[in-house]
């Protein structure tokens, strides 16, 4: 049976999130952050971060897992290096704030960074270097959350799944875009199978006793398993030093859940911006001339391309929701999440 299915144009999507996340208890500047970063990951088909992931949001503003009422504190330790507590809200409103200041900091001196503490999930991760690479810089991001992945010999959950993302201009092109979490799926793969009461594939995951598991809802009681084993599980502990150990938040083992409890996660997030021009004024050509090689002559997929096709296409047809999707985030619109 073909799911029923909502257009919304981009304003109409923006203006319809923020009505959601106002009813639940976001202020002006969160919704409107919040809303802009669900629009645009949905455009670029990112929909498990888009607005399925803006329930989560909702959730839990009304739970108290996000503080609605957040003022970002900031402080600057170095020329080069922007420091921000969250106060229990967003991540993506207080590296909003920041943003223009990072770009001209790592313009200015080559390299700068920005390090976040105390706040919810950070959504969708390519976001935040990908708005860099617009601005013609290079972005290195990565982020932690709670415990849902096991580590390397272990079957416990002891880090979150840990993204990584790269994004680098090209000229006359999209920027490449790389986003990819240290687990072998997304957290929410798992739980949209277990809802569905389907099975997932072999080495995603492990049961509560630490043994391999396709029952998604073992899974979801077990732990989740890093790409390429023992490898994947070095890359999630990298990440989680970048992400929680430099901005000083909490550790994926210390972080309460996001989806139950009264409390933030305390996420981190570290971002790092740098300015290639300095270094190669010819750095875009270049890049572009090497991914075209790649591309065109030994058949290499470049990340980030159908991304910016898919942004383009939703900018001229508008994004398309499930019509259960659109109902269950009306009913918060409407006050009743």
């Amino acid at each position: 049976m073909t799911e029923d299915m909502v257009t919304f144009s981009l304003t109409a999507a923006h203006a319809f999130a923020v009505a959601a996340l106002t009813s639940a208890g976001a202020n002006a500047a969160m919704a409107a952050s919040l809303a802009r970063a669900t629009v645009d990951a949905e455009a670029r088909s990112s929909h498990a971060v888009g607005f399925s992931h803006l329930v989560d949001y909702l959730e839990s503003l009304l739970a108290g897992r996000i503080n609605g009422k957040a003022e970002p504190r900031r402080t600057d330790p170095a020329p080069a290096l922007i420091r921000i507590d969250a106060d229990g809200g967003i991540a993506q409103l207080s590296f909003d704030l920041a943003f223009d200041d990072l770009a001209e900091k790592a313009r200015t001196f080559g390299i700068a960074l920005f390090a976040q503490a105390n706040s919810y999930t950070s959504g969708e991760l390519g976001d935040y270097v990908f708005r860099l690479a617009e601005q013609g810089l290079v972005g290195l991001a990565a982020t932690n959350g709670p415990a849902l992945i096991a580590g390397s010999g272990g079957g416990k959950p002891v880090y979150c799944t840990n993204p990584l993302a790269f994004a680098a201009p090209r000229k006359g092109a999209a920027p490449l875009l790389i986003d990819q979490s240290s687990s072998a799926t997304a957290f929410v793969n798992i739980r949209e199978t277990a809802a569905r009461g389907e099975q997932i594939p072999p080495g995603w995951a492990v049961d509560a006793q630490g043994q391999p598991t396709t029952d998604a809802t073992e899974a979801m009681k077990g732990a989740m398993r890093a790409f390429g084993g023992a490898r994947g599980a070095n890359i999630a502990l990298m990440v989680e030093v970048l992400a929680a150990g430099v901005s000083g938040a909490n550790w994926s083992l210390d972080a309460p859940g996001f989806a139950n409890g009264e409390q933030t996660p305390g996420s981190g997030l570290t971002v790092i911006a740098i300015a290639p021009s300095l270094l190669d004024e010819g750095f875009e050509d270049r890049l572009d001339i090497q991914l075209t090689r790649l591309s065109t002559g030994y058949g290499i997929h470049i990340p980030g391309a159908s991304k910016f096709a898919s942004s383009i296409t939703a900018h001229s047809d508008g994004i398309r929701l499930p019509s259960a999707l659109v109902s269950r985030i009306s009913a918060f619109a409407k006050g009743h999440g």
